[in-house]
């Protein structure tokens, strides 16, 4: 069931279907999308163990590493450098991603789905994360209307 339930949201992301019964009904969901740490060691971690501060300054998905990690909102986020630790700690809203780093696109359609740390996009000073290439070729043809309706969505689409 729970496999089913993940291809169902996988396709509501994927094809912009809106769900609004299923999305109404789902339970709170954690703030923070935590996946696997990039060398797939185990434990899950925020954007997957990559620097969210590096998105804005190298404009790169670059691997933190776990002597820099710090915990905020439930989920563990590493960096590259103690710099950039320091500078998320400092303004941690500035350098997280959006909607919790779950897919931008599925946020607009009312769900939610994986976010790559990979495939992302910096708007408005803002990290987006997507679930692929071809999802985000999608949401970048109306990102303004996206972003709106993610922002929309975000509160119900987490449960809150």
């Amino acid at each position: 069931m729970r496999f089913l339930k993940s291809c169902v949201f996988a396709a509501v992301a994927i094809l912009g279907i809106a769900l609004p019964a299923a999305t109404s009904a789902v339970a709170q969901r954690a703030e923070v999308f935590q996946s696997r740490r990039p060398d797939y060691s185990g434990g899950a971690l925020a954007v997957g163990g990559y620097d969210t501060v590096a998105y804005h300054s190298q404009r790169s998905a670059v691997p933190g590493k776990p002597e820099f990690r710090v915990s905020w909102r439930g989920a563990e986020w590493q960096f590259a450098t103690a710099a950039n630790r320091d500078l998320f700690v400092k303004e941690p809203d500035r350098y997280a991603p959006q909607y919790g780093g779950y897919c931008a696109f599925a946020v607009a359609g009312g769900s939610t789905a994986a976010g790559d740390p990979k495939v992302f996009d910096l708007v408005g000073g803002r990290l987006y994360l997507n679930l692929s290439t071809g999802t985000q070729s999608s949401w970048r043809r109306d990102q303004a209307g996206m972003i709106q309706r993610g922002d929309q969505n975000w509160p119900r689409v987490i449960g809150r």
